[in-house]
């Protein structure tokens, strides 16, 4: 089987995570400067099957997209013509963030650790995975 690809984008970093071939478990990957990404994927898609990619798509609590929404749809927009032949998917990622900091905590991370905005992006990236696998596997039940 392929992977999927989960892409928390923002103005400075991108997080990104990726599940095992199996599509069972998500796993963080890494965190890069969002004028990385172009070539990020396209040495990651070198190298790994990938047919779904899964972007965080920022939402606000009445359901309407955010302000941040005006980087990512461009984003979102490129990436479908660069990739035609993968899966987009836009994840609501409302309080993934808030999550990440949690999980930390969770995890006896230290404040300074938990200051890493980097780690916190990539950990984002994660939920966000593992929230779009859990919606596809109640909705194949």
């Amino acid at each position: 089987m392929s992977r999927i690809l989960a892409i928390d984008y923002g103005k400075k970093r991108v997080g990104i995570a990726v599940t095992d071939p199996l599509q069972i478990i998500a796993n963080s990957l890494t965190t890069i400067h969002s004028k990385d990404i172009w070539e990020f994927l396209s040495e990651y898609f070198k190298k790994e099957d990938v047919t779904c990619i899964v972007v965080g798509y920022p939402k606000q609590m009445n359901n309407q997209a955010s302000e941040a929404v005006r980087f990512i749809n461009p984003f979102v927009k490129k990436l479908s013509k660069m990739y035609p032949e993968k899966l987009i998917e836009l994840v609501d990622e409302r309080f993934t963030s808030k999550m990440a900091h949690q999980t930390m905590i969770d995890a006896g991370a230290k404040k300074k650790t938990r200051q890493n905005k980097a780690l916190v992006d990539k950990i984002s990236a994660t939920i966000i995975l593992q929230s779009y696998l859990e919606q596809k596997s109640r909705f194949q039940k």
